[in-house]
Protein backbone atom coordinates (compact mmCIF):
# COMPACT_ATOMS: atom_id res chain seq x y z
CA UNK A 1 0.00 0.00 0.00
CA UNK A 2 1.27 3.67 -0.64
CA UNK A 3 2.30 5.64 2.49
CA UNK A 4 -0.18 7.73 3.62
CA UNK A 5 -0.34 11.37 2.02
CA UNK A 6 0.91 14.41 3.92
CA UNK A 7 0.81 17.64 2.90
CA UNK A 8 1.99 21.18 3.89
CA UNK A 9 -0.22 23.64 5.14
CA UNK A 10 1.70 26.38 4.18
CA UNK A 11 1.86 25.42 0.73
CA UNK A 12 -2.11 24.23 0.58
CA UNK A 13 -2.74 28.36 1.59
CA UNK A 14 -1.40 29.62 -1.40
CA UNK A 15 -3.26 32.89 -2.28
CA UNK A 16 -4.88 31.50 -5.88
CA UNK A 17 -6.77 28.87 -3.26
CA UNK A 18 -10.37 29.39 -2.90
CA UNK A 19 -10.29 26.54 -0.44
CA UNK A 20 -7.42 27.88 2.16
CA UNK A 21 -8.07 31.38 2.00
CA UNK A 22 -12.06 31.68 2.17
CA UNK A 23 -11.53 32.10 5.97
CA UNK A 24 -8.89 32.98 8.49
CA UNK A 25 -5.33 31.09 8.87
CA UNK A 26 -6.53 29.82 12.38
CA UNK A 27 -9.31 27.77 10.15
CA UNK A 28 -9.15 24.47 9.01
CA UNK A 29 -11.11 24.46 5.57
CA UNK A 30 -12.67 21.08 5.65
CA UNK A 31 -16.38 22.47 2.92
CA UNK A 32 -15.92 23.02 -0.83
CA UNK A 33 -15.39 19.84 -3.03
CA UNK A 34 -11.65 20.57 -3.38
CA UNK A 35 -9.11 17.72 -2.80
CA UNK A 36 -5.57 19.41 -0.64
CA UNK A 37 -3.57 16.60 -2.86
CA UNK A 38 -1.17 17.31 -5.92
CA UNK A 39 -2.25 16.49 -9.39
CA UNK A 40 -1.29 13.57 -10.83
CA UNK A 41 2.32 14.25 -12.03
CA UNK A 42 1.04 12.93 -15.83
CA UNK A 43 -1.21 15.81 -16.22
CA UNK A 44 1.37 18.16 -14.65
CA UNK A 45 3.70 17.14 -17.28
CA UNK A 46 1.42 17.59 -20.05
CA UNK A 47 0.69 20.84 -19.16
CA UNK A 48 4.04 22.27 -19.17
CA UNK A 49 4.99 20.47 -22.30
CA UNK A 50 1.58 22.26 -23.81
CA UNK A 51 2.81 25.81 -22.56
CA UNK A 52 6.17 25.20 -25.28
CA UNK A 53 3.80 25.78 -27.78
CA UNK A 54 1.32 28.88 -28.41
CA UNK A 55 -2.01 29.17 -26.34
CA UNK A 56 -4.54 29.77 -29.38
CA UNK A 57 -7.70 27.93 -29.92
CA UNK A 58 -8.47 24.35 -29.51
CA UNK A 59 -7.82 22.77 -33.07
CA UNK A 60 -10.37 20.07 -32.43
CA UNK A 61 -11.81 17.87 -29.75
CA UNK A 62 -11.95 14.51 -31.58
CA UNK A 63 -8.95 13.01 -29.94
CA UNK A 64 -10.67 13.48 -26.59
CA UNK A 65 -13.73 12.46 -27.96
CA UNK A 66 -12.37 9.29 -29.09
CA UNK A 67 -11.09 8.75 -25.49
CA UNK A 68 -13.72 9.30 -23.89
CA UNK A 69 -15.69 7.04 -26.21
CA UNK A 70 -12.85 4.46 -24.99
CA UNK A 71 -13.94 5.02 -21.41
CA UNK A 72 -17.38 4.69 -21.75
CA UNK A 73 -17.19 1.36 -23.96
CA UNK A 74 -15.23 -0.23 -20.81
CA UNK A 75 -17.60 1.16 -18.42
CA UNK A 76 -20.71 -0.81 -20.26
CA UNK A 77 -21.95 1.80 -22.00
CA UNK A 78 -21.69 0.98 -26.23
CA UNK A 79 -23.46 2.79 -29.27
CA UNK A 80 -23.07 6.49 -28.42
CA UNK A 81 -22.41 8.18 -31.89
CA UNK A 82 -19.44 9.83 -32.84
CA UNK A 83 -21.57 12.84 -32.49
CA UNK A 84 -22.84 12.33 -29.33
CA UNK A 85 -20.06 13.70 -26.49
CA UNK A 86 -20.40 17.48 -26.50
CA UNK A 87 -18.13 19.15 -24.70
CA UNK A 88 -19.05 22.03 -22.08
CA UNK A 89 -17.27 24.34 -19.54
CA UNK A 90 -18.34 21.68 -16.23
CA UNK A 91 -21.60 19.80 -14.89
CA UNK A 92 -23.16 22.86 -13.63
CA UNK A 93 -23.61 24.49 -17.09
CA UNK A 94 -24.83 21.06 -18.28
CA UNK A 95 -27.46 21.12 -15.28
CA UNK A 96 -28.43 24.41 -16.68
CA UNK A 97 -28.34 23.02 -20.20
CA UNK A 98 -30.85 20.35 -19.39
CA UNK A 99 -33.58 22.33 -17.93
CA UNK A 100 -33.38 25.36 -20.19
CA UNK A 101 -33.00 22.88 -23.24
CA UNK A 102 -35.39 19.75 -22.30
CA UNK A 103 -38.28 21.77 -19.93
CA UNK A 104 -40.13 25.27 -20.46
CA UNK A 105 -41.52 27.97 -18.27
CA UNK A 106 -44.19 26.64 -15.66
CA UNK A 107 -42.68 22.97 -16.32
CA UNK A 108 -41.21 21.18 -13.10
CA UNK A 109 -38.38 19.11 -12.47
CA UNK A 110 -37.73 16.28 -10.34
CA UNK A 111 -34.77 15.49 -8.05
CA UNK A 112 -33.87 14.03 -4.55
CA UNK A 113 -32.86 16.33 -1.61
CA UNK A 114 -30.05 16.48 -0.12
CA UNK A 115 -28.67 17.62 -2.92
CA UNK A 116 -25.33 19.73 -4.71
CA UNK A 117 -26.73 23.27 -4.87
CA UNK A 118 -26.67 24.08 -8.24
CA UNK A 119 -28.77 21.53 -9.11
CA UNK A 120 -31.99 23.47 -7.20
CA UNK A 121 -30.59 26.98 -8.70
CA UNK A 122 -30.55 25.50 -12.41
CA UNK A 123 -34.36 25.15 -11.68
CA UNK A 124 -35.60 28.17 -10.07
CA UNK A 125 -33.40 30.41 -11.96
CA UNK A 126 -34.69 29.82 -14.79
CA UNK A 127 -38.36 29.60 -13.98
CA UNK A 128 -39.29 25.91 -13.73
CA UNK A 129 -40.81 24.66 -10.13
CA UNK A 130 -38.89 22.47 -8.21
CA UNK A 131 -40.21 18.85 -6.86
CA UNK A 132 -37.89 17.85 -4.28
CA UNK A 133 -38.34 14.63 -2.82
CA UNK A 134 -35.88 14.00 0.33
CA UNK A 135 -33.79 10.68 0.63
CA UNK A 136 -35.08 8.42 3.16
CA UNK A 137 -32.19 7.86 6.35
CA UNK A 138 -32.19 4.04 7.30
CA UNK A 139 -29.75 2.71 9.47
CA UNK A 140 -26.20 2.85 7.47
CA UNK A 141 -27.44 4.03 4.16
CA UNK A 142 -29.88 6.78 2.14
CA UNK A 143 -32.44 5.21 0.19
CA UNK A 144 -35.06 6.42 -2.71
CA UNK A 145 -38.60 6.92 -1.01
CA UNK A 146 -40.47 6.25 -3.71
CA UNK A 147 -43.71 6.52 -2.13
CA UNK A 148 -42.73 10.55 -2.28
CA UNK A 149 -41.35 9.83 -5.88
CA UNK A 150 -44.71 8.81 -7.12
CA UNK A 151 -46.25 11.81 -5.05
CA UNK A 152 -44.05 14.45 -6.33
CA UNK A 153 -44.77 13.60 -10.05
CA UNK A 154 -47.07 15.87 -11.66
CA UNK A 155 -48.58 15.94 -15.41
CA UNK A 156 -46.01 19.24 -15.73
CA UNK A 157 -42.77 17.21 -14.91
CA UNK A 158 -40.24 16.70 -17.60
CA UNK A 159 -37.43 16.05 -16.69
CA UNK A 160 -35.74 13.72 -13.51
CA UNK A 161 -32.27 15.10 -12.23
CA UNK A 162 -30.25 12.54 -11.07
CA UNK A 163 -26.64 13.03 -9.05
CA UNK A 164 -24.63 9.35 -9.11
CA UNK A 165 -22.76 9.64 -7.08
CA UNK A 166 -25.02 11.42 -4.74
CA UNK A 167 -23.38 14.40 -3.95
CA UNK A 168 -23.93 15.02 -0.42
CA UNK A 169 -24.82 11.88 1.04
CA UNK A 170 -22.55 9.42 -1.06
CA UNK A 171 -24.42 7.14 -2.47
CA UNK A 172 -23.79 5.28 -5.41
CA UNK A 173 -27.11 3.92 -6.50
CA UNK A 174 -26.72 -0.02 -7.47
CA UNK A 175 -27.84 -1.79 -10.59
CA UNK A 176 -31.26 -2.37 -9.30
CA UNK A 177 -31.73 0.93 -7.78
CA UNK A 178 -30.89 2.56 -11.22
CA UNK A 179 -33.30 0.44 -13.15
CA UNK A 180 -36.20 1.29 -10.53
CA UNK A 181 -35.33 5.05 -11.78
CA UNK A 182 -35.53 3.93 -15.39
CA UNK A 183 -38.93 2.51 -14.76
CA UNK A 184 -40.45 5.17 -13.03
CA UNK A 185 -39.42 7.58 -15.94
CA UNK A 186 -40.79 5.51 -18.41
CA UNK A 187 -44.17 5.35 -16.55
CA UNK A 188 -44.10 9.27 -16.39
CA UNK A 189 -42.80 10.51 -19.38
CA UNK A 190 -39.22 11.87 -17.92
CA UNK A 191 -35.72 12.49 -19.55
CA UNK A 192 -33.28 12.14 -17.14
CA UNK A 193 -30.06 14.07 -16.49
CA UNK A 194 -27.46 12.08 -14.93
CA UNK A 195 -24.69 13.97 -13.57
CA UNK A 196 -21.83 11.11 -13.15
CA UNK A 197 -18.86 14.05 -12.55
CA UNK A 198 -18.13 11.54 -8.79
CA UNK A 199 -17.64 8.36 -10.80
CA UNK A 200 -14.63 7.23 -10.79
CA UNK A 201 -14.31 8.09 -6.86
CA UNK A 202 -16.55 5.31 -6.31
CA UNK A 203 -14.91 3.83 -3.17
CA UNK A 204 -16.95 0.57 -2.61
CA UNK A 205 -17.17 -2.25 -5.73
CA UNK A 206 -17.51 -1.07 -9.54
CA UNK A 207 -19.88 2.09 -10.54
CA UNK A 208 -22.79 1.44 -12.71
CA UNK A 209 -23.49 4.16 -14.91
CA UNK A 210 -27.14 5.00 -15.29
CA UNK A 211 -26.54 4.45 -19.28
CA UNK A 212 -25.57 1.09 -18.79
CA UNK A 213 -28.46 0.18 -16.67
CA UNK A 214 -30.66 1.34 -18.64
CA UNK A 215 -32.81 -0.09 -22.02
CA UNK A 216 -32.19 1.09 -25.19
CA UNK A 217 -35.72 3.04 -24.73
CA UNK A 218 -34.37 4.50 -21.79
CA UNK A 219 -30.59 5.19 -23.53
CA UNK A 220 -32.90 7.41 -26.07
CA UNK A 221 -34.39 9.50 -22.98
CA UNK A 222 -31.18 9.74 -20.94
CA UNK A 223 -28.52 12.40 -21.04
CA UNK A 224 -25.27 12.15 -18.46
CA UNK A 225 -22.57 14.54 -17.84
CA UNK A 226 -19.06 14.04 -16.47
CA UNK A 227 -15.75 15.49 -16.03
CA UNK A 228 -12.09 15.04 -14.55
CA UNK A 229 -12.10 18.10 -12.21
CA UNK A 230 -13.44 15.83 -9.15
CA UNK A 231 -11.57 12.77 -9.94
CA UNK A 232 -8.57 14.84 -10.64
CA UNK A 233 -8.50 17.79 -8.61
CA UNK A 234 -8.22 20.31 -11.54
CA UNK A 235 -11.16 22.27 -10.61
CA UNK A 236 -9.36 25.44 -12.29
CA UNK A 237 -9.01 23.73 -15.52
CA UNK A 238 -13.14 24.31 -16.09
CA UNK A 239 -14.29 21.38 -18.36
CA UNK A 240 -16.70 18.62 -18.66
CA UNK A 241 -18.85 17.05 -21.47
CA UNK A 242 -22.72 16.16 -21.18
CA UNK A 243 -23.23 12.74 -23.69
CA UNK A 244 -26.18 10.53 -24.56
CA UNK A 245 -27.59 8.38 -27.29
CA UNK A 246 -29.61 10.59 -28.52
CA UNK A 247 -28.37 13.66 -30.93
CA UNK A 248 -31.68 15.69 -30.93
CA UNK A 249 -31.84 15.75 -26.50
CA UNK A 250 -27.88 16.82 -26.98
CA UNK A 251 -28.54 19.10 -29.78
CA UNK A 252 -31.63 21.04 -27.71
CA UNK A 253 -29.09 21.74 -24.58
CA UNK A 254 -26.56 22.60 -26.83
CA UNK A 255 -28.79 25.27 -28.25
CA UNK A 256 -30.01 26.27 -25.11
CA UNK A 257 -26.68 27.52 -23.94
CA UNK A 258 -25.26 28.63 -27.25
CA UNK A 259 -23.73 31.99 -26.99
CA UNK A 260 -23.99 31.84 -23.34
CA UNK A 261 -20.99 29.81 -21.92
CA UNK A 262 -18.00 29.62 -23.83
CA UNK A 263 -16.03 26.75 -24.83
CA UNK A 264 -13.17 25.12 -22.43
CA UNK A 265 -9.77 26.32 -22.22
CA UNK A 266 -6.83 24.50 -24.41
CA UNK A 267 -5.18 23.48 -21.42
CA UNK A 268 -8.17 22.24 -19.72
CA UNK A 269 -8.37 19.58 -23.09
CA UNK A 270 -4.50 18.88 -22.76
CA UNK A 271 -5.13 18.33 -18.97
CA UNK A 272 -8.32 15.97 -19.42
CA UNK A 273 -6.51 14.01 -22.25
CA UNK A 274 -3.11 13.41 -19.70
CA UNK A 275 -5.69 12.64 -17.39
CA UNK A 276 -7.13 9.68 -19.71
CA UNK A 277 -4.17 8.35 -20.81
CA UNK A 278 -2.97 7.93 -17.50
CA UNK A 279 -1.41 4.55 -15.67
CA UNK A 280 -3.73 4.83 -12.83
CA UNK A 281 -0.75 4.34 -10.33
CA UNK A 282 -2.18 8.37 -8.67
CA UNK A 283 -5.71 7.76 -8.73
CA UNK A 284 -4.89 4.22 -7.33
CA UNK A 285 -3.02 6.04 -4.35
CA UNK A 286 -5.70 8.58 -3.94
CA UNK A 287 -8.43 6.28 -3.89
CA UNK A 288 -6.72 4.21 -0.66
CA UNK A 289 -6.20 7.43 0.97
CA UNK A 290 -9.65 8.33 0.43
CA UNK A 291 -10.51 4.95 2.16
CA UNK A 292 -8.33 5.19 5.01
CA UNK A 293 -10.17 9.08 5.70
CA UNK A 294 -13.59 7.65 5.39
CA UNK A 295 -12.54 4.75 7.72
CA UNK A 296 -10.41 7.30 10.41
CA UNK A 297 -13.82 9.30 9.86
CA UNK A 298 -16.44 6.44 10.55
CA UNK A 299 -14.11 5.15 13.71
CA UNK A 300 -13.49 9.12 15.18
CA UNK A 301 -17.39 9.47 15.01
CA UNK A 302 -18.65 5.53 16.40
CA UNK A 303 -16.02 6.28 19.61
CA UNK A 304 -16.30 9.88 20.31
CA UNK A 305 -19.47 11.44 18.54
CA UNK A 306 -21.87 9.33 18.66
CA UNK A 307 -24.06 12.05 18.52
CA UNK A 308 -23.88 12.90 15.22
CA UNK A 309 -25.10 10.18 12.78
CA UNK A 310 -23.13 8.93 9.78
CA UNK A 311 -23.42 7.12 6.78
CA UNK A 312 -19.99 6.56 5.19
CA UNK A 313 -20.13 7.33 1.52
CA UNK A 314 -19.92 4.82 -1.39
CA UNK A 315 -18.29 7.28 -3.08
CA UNK A 316 -16.44 10.53 -3.47
CA UNK A 317 -14.89 12.46 -0.71
CA UNK A 318 -17.60 13.88 1.08
CA UNK A 319 -19.54 13.24 4.37
CA UNK A 320 -23.21 14.06 4.97
CA UNK A 321 -22.73 14.60 9.03
CA UNK A 322 -26.25 14.52 10.85
CA UNK A 323 -25.94 16.92 13.54
CA UNK A 324 -28.94 16.86 14.70
CA UNK A 325 -29.09 16.13 18.04
CA UNK A 326 -26.27 18.10 19.14
CA UNK A 327 -27.14 21.07 21.30
CA UNK A 328 -25.73 23.38 18.73
CA UNK A 329 -27.98 22.15 15.31
CA UNK A 330 -29.74 24.93 14.52
CA UNK A 331 -26.69 26.57 13.25
CA UNK A 332 -23.95 23.84 13.27
CA UNK A 333 -21.83 25.25 10.45
CA UNK A 334 -21.43 28.46 12.09
CA UNK A 335 -20.84 26.95 15.93
CA UNK A 336 -18.03 24.83 14.29
CA UNK A 337 -16.79 27.61 12.49
CA UNK A 338 -16.25 29.86 15.70
CA UNK A 339 -16.04 27.26 17.98
CA UNK A 340 -13.34 24.31 16.43
CA UNK A 341 -12.25 26.65 14.17
CA UNK A 342 -13.34 24.22 11.26
CA UNK A 343 -14.80 24.80 8.15
CA UNK A 344 -17.83 22.99 7.00
CA UNK A 345 -20.98 23.79 4.22
CA UNK A 346 -24.37 24.20 5.98
CA UNK A 347 -26.93 21.80 5.15
CA UNK A 348 -28.98 24.45 4.50
CA UNK A 349 -27.12 24.81 1.38
CA UNK A 350 -28.46 21.53 -0.13
CA UNK A 351 -32.35 22.24 0.24
CA UNK A 352 -35.07 22.46 2.62
CA UNK A 353 -35.60 20.68 5.74
CA UNK A 354 -31.42 19.86 5.95
CA UNK A 355 -31.10 22.04 9.49
CA UNK A 356 -28.37 20.39 11.44
CA UNK A 357 -26.93 18.66 9.03
CA UNK A 358 -23.02 19.69 7.69
CA UNK A 359 -20.95 18.14 4.81
CA UNK A 360 -17.67 17.49 5.35
CA UNK A 361 -14.70 17.00 3.02
CA UNK A 362 -12.25 14.12 3.75
CA UNK A 363 -9.68 14.33 1.09
CA UNK A 364 -6.85 16.00 2.80
CA UNK A 365 -4.01 14.11 4.59
CA UNK A 366 -4.66 12.18 7.94
CA UNK A 367 -2.90 14.60 10.41
CA UNK A 368 -5.30 17.50 8.74
CA UNK A 369 -8.21 15.41 9.19
CA UNK A 370 -7.42 14.21 12.63
CA UNK A 371 -6.85 17.61 13.62
CA UNK A 372 -10.17 19.06 12.45
CA UNK A 373 -11.83 16.18 13.90
CA UNK A 374 -10.41 16.63 17.03
CA UNK A 375 -11.17 19.86 17.13
CA UNK A 376 -15.19 19.15 16.58
CA UNK A 377 -15.01 17.07 19.22
CA UNK A 378 -13.76 19.21 22.13
CA UNK A 379 -16.66 21.80 20.68
CA UNK A 380 -19.28 19.36 20.76
CA UNK A 381 -18.29 17.75 23.80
Amino acid sequence: MPPKIELDITALRHPDSFKWTRYPADVLPLWVADMDFAIAPSIKQALVDRLNSPIGYHASPDALSELLHQKLQKMGISGIPTAGISFINGVVQGLYAAVAGITSPGDSVLTMTPIYPPFLSAITDQGREAHLVPLKQSENSWLIDWSAMEAAVTPTTRLLMLCHPHNPTGRAWARAELEQIANFARKHNLVILSDELHADLTLDGPFVPFAAAADREMQMRTVTLTGPCKTYNTAGLSIGAMFSHNLDLLSKMKRAIYGIGSHPATLSFTMWHAALRDDGQWLAQVLNQLRDNRETLRKFISERLPIVRFSPPQATYLAWLDCRNSAQAGDIQKYLLENAKVALNPGTDFGPGNEGFARLNFATSPVILNEALESIATALE
